[in-house]
């Protein structure tokens, strides 16, 4: 059987973080079997794990071209497993693929999340005495869990996520066999090829979209959640409502939409319904160089990321659908039912967030693969992160402390596009803020042109300090004398009021 994913793409880290994946050299079953267990284990719901066999690595980053595996082996291979994941505890078998890249082949062994988990397996498959462990990852490694932590593996027994839970109240035709292949066919994946001659039952077990005997086969809930044509006949909060208040949430118009099918495609509609309908730019010249400056109302990327987190992390249990607000001076993004008890208000507030463990990890396996959204804990990071870079206030988070039942990204428009219609848009540059935020306590005009790392002389003056005079930011701390050589320069109350428009949100 082949992967899910394309070879190339695995190897270049771009849809699988490296705690997911493992490299060897060489064949050698005794490390391997002990790596298959904890990723069966999956010890922090992150999802499937990768051994790639015939790979050299350094820094956890594979070394190309690779050194390759013997394909004569793999018969070999194939065969011996049976025998060591029969001496894992419950039995568990991953799956082995061989496949092409740099000229030479591979051996991937792909182990999703197991179902019956805690797996023990022997310390040494080979050995004729059995000493019997269970494994899990911590970090990039495979390690044997301390007291505390089997403990907490031992619970997680009964806790499988959500989405990768059989749903008995759907049959495996409810899953179409059309969005299956067109997902293995935007993944290119190898299995793209050979499901043109399997039945939708055999495509859904290799894609690990079902579970159970032949005769009791069921679908799980992430293939209806992402490969039915219908996924709200089982789920029925699983859509996303838009709702536009142009006069805020008190007035009396409101322009609401709402976006259903498979939950990726949601995703692609409404980020689709953003960059067409609601993100716009401004471009601002300047007399004295080329370079423009360019300022979004929301940068897409914050955007992007904040709903692809909403659809990742939600509750599908609940029927509430995800809600986005916009507002005249920002978009809210509300999920249910909120964010995970480990993260804390305070984690938001310091842009430190990392989940303790994931809620549903085979749909952020398959938003992964399609590029939707990216690795672990890196979410509230990038939002952050495209806000600064566009010039924007900071976002808010509100996860609903003590109560959990929501949590709220709200992300702000920039001040440019909300500012009194009397300070032109040449004013609002990130040099001009600066220098607006250093008067606030008067300056003289040789701290103002060091402070902004050009040289005193008249023409920078002109150029960056005059402007900002006559558009009243600024103004002189000795009125009637402007000529006075102790004469300072202080922000003025319009000057503040950008500034904390600038400021909203922080």
């Amino acid at each position: 059987m082949s992967l899910l994913v394309n070879i190339e793409d695995l190897l270049s880290g771009a849809i699988v973080e490296g705690s997911r994946m493992e490299f060897k050299q060489g064949w050698n079953p005794t490390p391997i079997m002990r790596t298959v267990c904890a990723f069966a284990n999956d010890f922090e719901n992150e999802g499937s794990g990768y051994i790639i066999v015939g790979v050299e690595e350094k820094d956890g980053k594979p070394i190309r071209p690779v050194l390759g595996f013997d394909p004569n082996l793999f018969e070999t291979v194939q065969r011996d497993m049976i025998n060591y994941c029969n001496q894992i505890q419950p039995t568990y078998f991953p799956v082995l693929s061989l496949e092409e890249i740099d000229g030479k082949h591979v051996l991937a062994i792909w182990v999703s999340a197991g179902t019956n988990r805690p797996y023990k397996v022997p310390d040494d498959v080979l050995s004729r005495t059995k000493t019997y462990h269970y494994r899990i990852r911590q970090y990039s490694s495979t390690i044997v869990p301390s007291q505390e932590q089997e403990i907490e593996l031992i619970q997680l027994t009964a806790k499988i996520p959500f989405d990768d839970r059989v749903n008995q109240q759907a049959k495996i035709s409810d899953l179409s066999f059309a969005l299956m292949r067109e997902h293995l066919e935007k993944t290119r994946s190898k299995l793209f090829d050979e499901s043109a001659r399997m039945s939708v039952e055999e495509l859904a077990q290799q894609m690990n979209l079902s579970q159970g005997a032949n005769e009791h086969l069921f679908p799980k809930n992430v293939g209806l959640l992402m490969f039915s044509s219908a996924p709200q006949k089982y789920f029925k909060g699983a859509k996303i409502d838009l709702v536009e208040f142009p006069e805020g949430v008190d007035g009396k118009n409101f322009n609401e939409i709402t976006f259903e099918g498979t939950i990726q495609q949601q995703l692609i509609d409404v980020l689709s319904y953003f960059k067409s309908n609601i993100i716009k730019e401004k471009i601002t010249k300047f007399s004295d160089r080329e370079q423009s400056d360019r300022v979004y109302n929301y940068p897409y990327e914050a955007i992007e990321e904040a709903l692809s987190n909403a659809v990742y992390h939600r509750n599908y249990e609940l029927q509430d659908p995800i809600e986005v607000r916009i507002l005249p001076d920002a978009i809210e993004i509300i999920s249910y039912s909120g964010a995970d008890p480990s993260l804390k208000q305070r984690d938001f507030t310091r842009g430190i967030v990392r989940a303790r463990r994931y809620r549903n990890r085979r749909i952020g396996e398959f938003l992964k693969e399609l590029r939707l959204t990216e690795g672990r804990a890196t979410g509230i990071p990038t939002i952050t992160r495209a806000l600064r870079e566009n010039g924007s206030p900071k976002p808010k988070f509100d996860t609903d402390e003590p109560d959990r039942r929501y949590f709220i990204i709200e992300i702000p428009i920039h001040p440019v596009f909300t500012v009194d219609s009397d300070i032109p848009e040449e004013a609002i540059t990130p040099q001009s803020i600066k220098i607006l935020e250093y008067c606030k306590v008067s300056k003289s005009r040789a701290e103002i042109l060091d402070y902004i790392g050009i040289t005193n002389q008249t023409k920078n003056f002109n150029t960056n300090v005059l402007p900002l005079l006559e558009q009243d930011l600024i103004e002189y701390t000795i009125k009637d004398s402007p000529k006075d050589r102790n004469q300072k320069y202080i922000t003025t109350e319009k000057g503040n009021v950008l500034l904390s428009s600038l400021e909203k949100g922080n």
